[in-house]
Order: structure tokens, then C-alpha cells, then sequence
């Protein structure tokens, strides 16, 4: 049995803030916030940049060899909201990596639009503000995902268990360097 990576608060507890749902058209879950992120090469069916990030949707996701049912399954991706990269589009089917670059053709329907991250660094700060020097209000453990509010450049807006904050960027892996979005 695996034990789920925690959030440790460093400061009080504060209510957590309502997290809002985003609509779950096609084209949404597709784009997701990175719609705006740099890049020149656009998806030929959603016209979206590629490469992009997104999330799974589903408890369990197939990742087969090919855009279509009738391809093999090479990875099946168990984790809900885990944070995964566009690289290709064909039909109703996006190529997905993860951070150690494993996965396959995934049905759309099984991602979100919602940006989420996973810890890249054990004992992640949230910072009160994107501020090194702005009090810490919890660290997460290597592996947490966490959804994206908002980023700046170096820094990102993350929830994680309750817990709200500012991370640098360069702990966690789920945003595109520079990439801005809120």
C-alpha cells in the first residue's frame, strides 16, 4: 500500500477557499489555461499550442499506442488531476507525456482543462506572497499534486490540501518556464 504525499501547515489554519469548476466542453478541457503560453506549433484539430499541460480527468486513464480503442494500452494512469503534457492531437485523441516522459494516446474526454502540478521538491514552500521573503504558509511533500490558480514568470499560485500559496516554479512540474497565467 503507497501513502499519499501530505502538506505540512507551517503557520494557522485558515478555512480553504472554494474551488470553482470549469466548464467541460472539448475545446476547454483541451486548452486549459496554457492557451496563452508561448509557443509557434498549434494542435491541428483544437488549435490550441502544443506542447500543453492539462490534466487527467479520470481515476484511471489508458494510454494506448495509437489514436483509436483498437491500439494496444502501454501505461495506464492512475491518478486523479496528475499533471500531463500535450505533444500531438489526432481526432478525439491527445499524445500525453508525463514528467518521466511515459504515456500514449489518451481520449480527450478523460483530460481537463484544469492546470494542476506535482512537487518536483520535497518540503516545497508556499510562500503568503511570490516572495522569498513573505512568510511561509506550508510545505509540500515530494509528489503532492496541487491545482494551479495562477503563475508569474518564477512563480505559481498553487492549492494543495487545503493549503494555499506561492511556489516558485522551478519546484514543481506542470508549467512551461515563463509561462503566465491566472
Amino acid at each position: 500500500q503507497t501513502t499519499t504525499p501530505a502538506v505540512t501547515p507551517t503557520a494557522p489554519a485558515t478555512a480553504p477557499e472554494a474551488q470553482t469548476s470549469l466548464p467541460a466542453t472539448q475545446a476547454e478541457d483541451d486548452r486549459g489555461a496554457s492557451e496563452r503560453a508561448e509557443g509557434n506549433r498549434v494542435g491541428s484539430v483544437t488549435g490550441f499550442p502544443i506542447p500543453r499541460y492539462v490534466s487527467i480527468k479520470a481515476s484511471e486513464a489508458n494510454a494506448r499506442r495509437g489514436p483509436s480503442r483498437s491500439h494496444r494500452i502501454d501505461w495506464v494512469f492512475q491518478r486523479r488531476n496528475m499533471p500531463v503534457m500535450v505533444v500531438a492531437e489526432h481526432g478525439h485523441w491527445r499524445r500525453v507525456v508525463d514528467r518521466d516522459g511515459a504515456g500514449g494516446w489518451v481520449h480527450y474526454t478523460l483530460l481537463s482543462g484544469e492546470r494542476t502540478a506535482i512537487v518536483e521538491q520535497d518540503r516545497l514552500p508556499l510562500y503568503q506572497r511570490p516572495d522569498r521573503g513573505s512568510m511561509v504558509r506550508a510545505e509540500a511533500e515530494l509528489g503532492v499534486i496541487g491545482a494551479l490558480r495562477e503563475c508569474r514568470l518564477d512563480w505559481c499560485e498553487m492549492e494543495v490540501g487545503g493549503y494555499r500559496g506561492w511556489v516558485e516554479v522551478r519546484g514543481i512540474w506542470g508549467v512551461s518556464p515563463g509561462e503566465t497565467f491566472d
